[in-house]
C-alpha cells in the first residue's frame, strides 16, 4: 500500500493524541512482556487457540500493533496480514523474525481493508474498537471484517471495559487525584474517554465499552454466535502479577480459574479488557 495514502487513512483514524501516543509516548510491545499486559496476551491466546483449526490459516490482524500476536500467529504454521493505522508498529514489526508461517504487515484502516471478499477464516481486532469513539466507525470496522471472512471465518474483537478507569484508580490509588476522578466518571457515563493533558499513565484517546453494548455490535454487524468473554479478570488489578505469573504453577492455576469464570456476565466488567467473537453465516 502506498505510504501517501496509508498516512491519509491514518489521519482519518486516529486523532493527533491517539498517534502521538503510540509513535512517541508508548510502547506496545513491552507492555504485552509484563504484569496486566503479559496476562492480557496469555489470556487471549487461551481463548482464540482452540479455534485455529486447520493448518496454514488466511488471518488479518487488524490493528496489531508492533505484531505481539502476528509473530504468534506465524510460530503455528498461520498466514498472517498485520494491519495497523501506526507507522512505527509497523516498521518494529518487519524488523521481528518469524517462523513456519508468514507474516505481511502494512498501513492500514480498520474501517478500509484492502482485502477481497470472503479471503480469511479469521479476523482479530484486538486494538480498533476501543479507539474508534464514533459508534458509526465501529460498525464500519465490524461490517469489514464481515466482509473480508469466509462463511463460517471468525472474528474476535477486543474492547476496553466501560470499568477499567474506575478499577485502574483503585488498583494505582489514582483516584486519590480529582482530575482522574472527573475522567472515570465520564468514562462510565459516556464510554468516552479523553486525555488532553497526556497524562502518562491516563491511557489515550478512546472508547471503552460496556458487555452488552459491545454484544450487541457485534451482533448488529450480522455475526452469528456471538459471545463475550472478560480477559483478566480480577488478576489482572493484583499488583504482585508479575511474581505471580512467573510461577508456572501459579501462572496455570490463574489462567484456568480465569477461564471457568470468563463467561459470568456478573463478573465481565471486572476485566480491563474484553474480547468478543462471532461467526460469519453460511
Amino acid at each position: 500500500m502506498p505510504r501517501t495514502r496509508a498516512r491519509c487513512y491514518l489521519r482519518r483514524m486516529t486523532d493527533d493524541a491517539i498517534e502521538r501516543f503510540y509513535q512517541q509516548d508508548y510502547d506496545e510491545a513491552a507492555r504485552l512482556a509484563r504484569g496486566a499486559g503479559l496476562l492480557e496476551l496469555l489470556r487471549t491466546q487461551q481463548i482464540i487457540a482452540p479455534h485455529l483449526t486447520g493448518n496454514g490459516l488466511q488471518i488479518a490482524d487488524v490493528g496489531g500493533g508492533p505484531g505481539v500476536y502476528s509473530m504468534w500467529l506465524a510460530s503455528l504454521g498461520h498466514h498472517v496480514r498485520l494491519i495497523d493505522p501506526v507507522p512505527r508498529h509497523i516498521e518494529q514489526a518487519l524488523g521481528q523474525q518469524h517462523s513456519r508461517g508468514s507474516v505481511d504487515p502494512v498501513v492500514g484502516d480498520a474501517r478500509r481493508l484492502d482485502l477481497d471478499d470472503d479471503s480469511l477464516d479469521v479476523v482479530l481486532m484486538l486494538g480498533p474498537l476501543y479507539h474508534l469513539q464514533e459508534p458509526g466507525d465501529r460498525a464500519a470496522a465490524l461490517t469489514e471484517a464481515m466482509r473480508v471472512l469466509k462463511p463460517g471465518g471468525r472474528l474476535f474483537a477486543a474492547a476496553v471495559s466501560r470499568f477499567a478507569s474506575t478499577h485502574d484508580g483503585m488498583a494505582r490509588r489514582l483516584l486519590l487525584d480529582p482530575k482522574f476522578v472527573d475522567v472515570s466518571k465520564v468514562d462510565i457515563e459516556t464510554g468516552r474517554h479523553e486525555n488532553p493533558d497526556r497524562h502518562p499513565d491516563w491511557f489515550t484517546t478512546a472508547y471503552f465499552h460496556h458487555p452488552t453494548e459491545l454484544r450487541d455490535e457485534v451482533a448488529d454487524a450480522d455475526f452469528e454466535h456471538v459471545a463475550v468473554v472478560g480477559i483478566e479478570g480480577l488478576a489482572g488489578w493484583f499488583d504482585d502479577l508479575d511474581q505471580r505469573l512467573n510461577d508456572p504453577q501459579e501462572r496455570a492455576a490463574i489462567l484456568a480459574a480465569l477461564e471457568r469464570v470468563q463467561e459470568e456476565p456478573s463478573l465481565l466488567g471486572v476485566s480491563a479488557h474484553l474480547l468478543a467473537s462471532g461467526v460469519k453465516p453460511g
